[in-house]
C-alpha cells in the first residue's frame, strides 16, 4: 500500500474517513448503509470544491436536474456534497486551501463542448454543404481511422446528407466524383492505403476540374502499416501521387476542434476554384479531443456557388454556345453545368481538352496550355499570409504543420519561460504555400522543422525556397512529446 511503503514520504497525508463521515450525514434519509456509501464520491467533491473555492451552485443544479426523476436521491447526494464542503470549513486537518485563478488569456464568450477531431470535420463538412446551399455526399469504404465520419455523417440525413459505403477504394471516390458533377458537395474519406487506390481518379477530378474533397486520416505506413497509429508521411504522396502534372490544393487541420474550420476551408477552395482538395488530418487528430466554441451561423463564411446557367461565348457566325472550359479571369475555375440544365450538353471524360470549347484534343501546344492552366489556377489560390509567434525578434523559427501544433506549442511555451528566444510559426496550407512563406523564412538563421515522417515538408521547402531547413522526425507511430521537443529546440539553440 503506499500508505505504508513510503512511496508518500514527500507529501503531507490527510486521512478522511470518507465512507464513515458519508453514512453519518446521511444517516436521517431512508437509505440501507450500501446506498449510503455510493454517496462518498459526493462528499470527495464537497471537500474538494472547499479546498479549492469553487462555487457550489453549479454543481447543486446539475444534481437536480439529473436525479430530477429520483428526488430521494438527489437529496442524498446534496447531503453528502454539503457534508464535505462543511468538513473542510470545520475541520482543522487541513492548514491551507488552493485557488485556482482564471487563465491570463481567457477563452472567448460563448458556448463550449468537448469534440474529437473526426466530429469536429463531420460537423464542419455539414456546415460547409449548409453555407454552401448544396446537398452533401459521402462516397467511403471503411478504413482505419476514417471509419468514424462516415459513421457520424450517416446519422444526418436531417441535413441533406447522402452517405454510400462502396464496396471498396475505387467505387468510393468513383461515385463521390459523379456526386461533383452532378452538382453535390462531394467528400470521400481515407487514409494513406485508400489514397492509392483512390489515385486515378484523383487525377480524372484534376482534369474534369470538378470540386472534390478527399479527406486523408493519416496513420503509420507503409502498406497496411499501423492503422491504430498516427503518421504525417502522406504529404508527398497527396502532393505528387498521381501521374501527369495534377497539382492538388492540401490543407491541414492543427488541433481537434481545428478539423471543423479546416473542413470548411477546403470547401471554399473547392468550389471557388472547381478542384479537388486534399484534407490531411491524422490518427492523433482524429481521435484527440478539446474544448470548441459552437460558433454562429452568421460567423460561418458565404460558400454559395452559382451554377452555369446558359451559353457563354459567341462564336465567329453570332450563334450562343456553352464552352464548359471557358474560364473566370479572376480565379481560372471553369463554370459549374448541372447535368440536365438545357443547352449546356458537354462532354467530360480523362483524355484532354481542347480550351474553351472541351472538345478532345491531342494538339501539343493545346496540352501545354493547359497543364500550365492548372497549375497556375492552384498557384493562384487565395490563401492567408503565414502568422509567426515571435516576441522577441529570434534568430531561431520552429515551423509545424498538422498536429505537431500542440507539442510545439508547449515546448515553445517552455523555452521561453526558460529566457530562451525562439520563434513559432504553423503551416495549415501546404499547396499552394502562403505568399510570404519565402520571406519569412529568409528572416532567420537555422529554421526547424519537427515532423512524424522523414523530413517531407522540409524536403518541399528546401527545393523551393533554397533554405538550409533542418528536420526533427520520428516515425513510431507516437506523437511528439513538448519535453522531447523542448530538449531538441533547446539544444539547437545552444549550439547555435
Amino acid at each position: 500500500s503506499p500508505l505504508e511503503d513510503g512511496s508518500l514520504d514527500g507529501y503531507h497525508l490527510h486521512p478522511v474517513p470518507l465512507t464513515t463521515l458519508t453514512v453519518q450525514a446521511l444517516k436521517d434519509f431512508d437509505l440501507t448503509r450500501k446506498e449510503a456509501e455510493r454517496s462518498k464520491n459526493m462528499f470527495a467533491l464537497g471537500l474538494l470544491s472547499w479546498m479549492y473555492h469553487r462555487p457550489t451552485e453549479g454543481t447543486e443544479r446539475f444534481l437536480r436536474a439529473k436525479f430530477a426523476k429520483r428526488p430521494q436521491i438527489a437529496e442524498a447526494n446534496l447531503a453528502a456534497f454539503r457534508a464535505g464542503w462543511n468538513f473542510g470549513e470545520t475541520t482543522e486537518d487541513f492548514a491551507v486551501s488552493y485557488e485556482v485563478a482564471p487563465a491570463a488569456k481567457a477563452f472567448p464568450v460563448g458556448t463550449y463542448r468537448n469534440i474529437s477531431g473526426n466530429l469536429a470535420l463531420s460537423y464542419g463538412l455539414v456546415a460547409a454543404s449548409r453555407q454552401a446551399d448544396l446537398p452533401l455526399f459521402l462516397g467511403s469504404y471503411p478504413i482505419t481511422p476514417a471509419s468514424d465520419i462516415l459513421h457520424e455523417l450517416s446519422r444526418h440525413k436531417n441535413f441533406g446528407v447522402r452517405t454510400f459505403q462502396a464496396e471498396d477504394e475505387i467505387a468510393g471516390i468513383g461515385a463521390a466524383l459523379g456526386a461533383a458533377f452532378g452538382g453535390s458537395l462531394a467528400v470521400t474519406t481515407t487514409s494513406g492505403p485508400g489514397v492509392a487506390l483512390k489515385s486515378e481518379t484523383i487525377g480524372l477530378a484534376v482534369s474534369l476540374e470538378l470540386p472534390l474533397l478527399v479527406v486523408d486520416i493519416q496513420r503509420g505506413g507503409p502498406s497496411t502499416g499501423l492503422p491504430t497509429k498516427t503518421e504525417q508521411a502522406d504529404l508527398l504522396q497527396a502532393m505528387f501521387g498521381r501521374n501527369g502534372e495534377a497539382p492538388v490544393p492540401v490543407i491541414a487541420p492543427c488541433t481537434p476542434a481545428d478539423c471543423f474550420d479546416a473542413a470548411l476551408e477546403a470547401a471554399r477552395i473547392a468550389v471557388v476554384y472547381r478542384t479537388p482538395v486534399f484534407l490531411l488530418s491524422d490518427g492523433y487528430l482524429a481521435n484527440g479531443s478539446e474544448p470548441w466554441r459552437i460558433p454562429e451561423v452568421d460567423e460561418l463564411p458565404d460558400l454559395r456557388v452559382r451554377f452555369a446557367q446558359g451559353p457563354n461565348h459567341t462564336l465567329e457566325d453570332g450563334s450562343e454556345v456553352f464552352w464548359p472550359y471557358k474560364r473566370d479571369p479572376r480565379t481560372l475555375a471553369r463554370p459549374w453545368a448541372v447535368p440536365g440544365t438545357p443547352g449546356l450538353e458537354h462532354r467530360i471524360g480523362g483524355i484532354e481538352k481542347q480550351d474553351g470549347s472541351g472538345n478532345i484534343s491531342y494538339d501539343p501546344a493545346n496540352h501545354d496550355f493547359m497543364v500550365r492552366t492548372r497549375q497556375a489556377k492552384i498557384d493562384g489560390i487565395d490563401v492567408p499570409d503565414l502568422q509567426v509567434d515571435d516576441p522577441h525578434g529570434a534568430k531561431t523559427l520552429v515551423l509545424g504543420w498538422g498536429s505537431t501544433y500542440g507539442p510545439i506549442t508547449a515546448a515553445v511555451r517552455r523555452l521561453r519561460t526558460a529566457g530562451q528566444e525562439i520563434a513559432q510559426a504553423h503551416l495549415r496550407h501546404l499547396n499552394p504555400f502562403p505568399g510570404n512563406l519565402g520571406d519569412v523564412l529568409a528572416r532567420y538563421d537555422r529554421v526547424v522543422v519537427p515532423e512524424m515522417n522523414l523530413g517531407q515538408l522540409s524536403t518541399l521547402l528546401r527545393a523551393r525556397y533554397l533554405v538550409d531547413v533542418q528536420p526533427f522526425t520520428q516515425v513510431n507511430g507516437m506523437p511528439f512529446k513538448a519535453e522531447q521537443l523542448a530538449h531538441v529546440l533547446g539544444a539547437t539553440l545552444h549550439d547555435h
